[in-house]
């Protein structure tokens, strides 16, 4: 059985790496697993750079099967075009067959639309992992307008 925790937990590690270049966008890691194993991970990149997400899917191997591959995240993918493209978007254009969010962005320009985004399009999505841990960390950043 997988410790889908133990993934969470490690991408919330490395969003750690995020600060404080990233700001004022808040800092994010995604751990992409496959097979039970850690395949690539990312973290947000300084201001107009990279959203953890994507810096991840850049790191993953095309040898790996990308429907085969869940994305861990600890904030809900963006679903909107600001400095970056949409996460979301390019999570479902990845062809990924899993993602799993620890919390809800609270920024009302997401805020349910990313998860929203990713199921129309047939990703499976579970939200709520490792939720207090990573509510714990982000909590300076959440009342942010991003």
């Amino acid at each position: 059985m997988i410790d889908e925790k133990r993934f969470m937990l490690r991408a919330l590690d490395v969003s750690k790496n995020a600060l404080p270049y990233c700001q004022p966008n808040p800092p994010v890691g995604c751990v992409l697993v496959a097979n039970g194993d850690i395949v690539a991970e990312g973290f947000t990149q300084p201001i107009g750079g990279h959203h953890a997400e994507v810096e991840a899917l850049g790191k993953l191997s095309s040898n790996i099967d990308i429907k085969t591959v869940t994305a861990y995240v600890t904030l809900e993918p963006c679903s909107f075009i600001g400095r970056t493209p949409a996460c979301a978007e390019t999570l479902l254009n990845s062809g990924i067959g899993k993602v799993v969010v620890s919390l809800l962005d609270p920024d009302r320009r997401n805020n349910g639309a990313g998860i929203a985004m990713l199921q129309q399009g047939g990703v499976h999505v579970e939200v709520g992992l490792a939720r207090d841990e990573v509510e714990t960390f982000l909590t300076p950043y959440l009342g942010l307008s991003w």
